[in-house]
């Protein structure tokens, strides 16, 4: 498991009975997480005096319960600053365990010894985009959602990134990707976090597991002739991190050769020592 152990921020202070308690900056949640199926004696006050709860409705959905909580703050992870905003489907605006990946690229990035142009496709927030461009790597971030691209230009603006080179693109990432082909451009790193569940502007239905070897296969077509990583993310139940591997395998390892790990993505629990589990993530690199 790769494990998200180098916060100060956030931390990961209890977790069981289906939910778990966090410290975001100064602020404590409680948020549901399927994956917390054991019992805790939660013995941490702050589980009692958290600033907010997330409770699930019976109907799906749910709501915040909040005690007091600023609509937004900010957390930094090393050199990087993030907005927090608790927000519907109770999400913040980040999913700390992808560190781990964050790290990854800007090693990789840093460590190339040339300009490295990357693509981050359901980019979200933008924690990769700003890990990348911070690295020194000039980005194309893709979401379809308007405002998540906002705030994602936020994050880059918090971590001194106003001017990087970053390119904003609000639009359908399958659609974006085979423009990018038919335009000729390439990218040497393509990170990808697609959704389990989704639908098109057009109506068209995204399920994981129908479309992500489709859309691996057609996003391979944009990279460069030195690639230097591809990472795909999952946060879609019942699917395996080496499932990750073995399409990286099929469909850039096989052209590029280079190597393929595959693992969890989890964070350290504080009050066992213990991790969470918090989806897959599949890397392909060239050395």
């Amino acid at each position: 498991m790769w494990i998200a152990e180098q916060w100060q921020d956030y931390e990961l202070l209890d977790c069981g009975g289906g939910e778990k308690l966090e410290r975001w900056g100064e602020q404590y949640l409680v948020r549901p997480d399927p994956q917390a199926i054991w019992d805790s004696p939660r013995k941490n006050p702050a589980w009692k005096r958290a600033n907010a709860r997330y409770l699930r409705s019976q109907s799906g959905g749910g709501h915040w319960e909040k005690k007091t909580l600023p609509e937004s703050w900010k957390i930094r992870y090393r050199d990087l600053t993030f907005q927090v905003k608790p927000m519907n489907f109770k999400h913040t605006g980040l999913f700390p365990e992808q560190a781990v990946n964050w790290d990854f690229a800007m090693e990789k990035i840093r460590n190339a010894g040339r300009p490295i142009r990357v693509l981050n496709l359901f980019a979200y927030t933008g924690g990769a985009t700003v890990a990348c461009a911070k690295a020194g790597a000039s980005v194309c971030h893709v979401d379809a959602a308007k405002g998540m691209v906002a705030w994602a230009r936020e994050n880059a603006r918090l971590s001194g990134l106003e001017d990087a080179p970053i390119r904003w693109i609000v639009d359908d990432c399958g659609k974006f990707v085979e423009r990018e082909i038919r335009r000729g451009k390439t990218y040497d790193a393509i990170i990808m976090d697609p959704p389990s569940y989704g639908r098109g502007p057009g109506g068209e239905v995204w399920k994981l597991e129908d479309n992500l070897y489709d859309f691996v296969k057609l996003c391979a077509g944009v990279l460069s002739e030195r690639p230097l990583f591809v990472l795909i993310n999952s946060y879609t139940t019942g699917l395996a991190p080496s499932v990750l591997g073995y399409l990286l395998h099929l469909l850039v390892g096989a052209k590029y050769g280079g190597k393929c790990t595959w693992d969890e993505l989890g964070l350290p629990v504080t009050e066992t020592g213990l991790a969470l589990p918090c989806g897959a993530t599949g890397r392909w690199c060239s050395e």
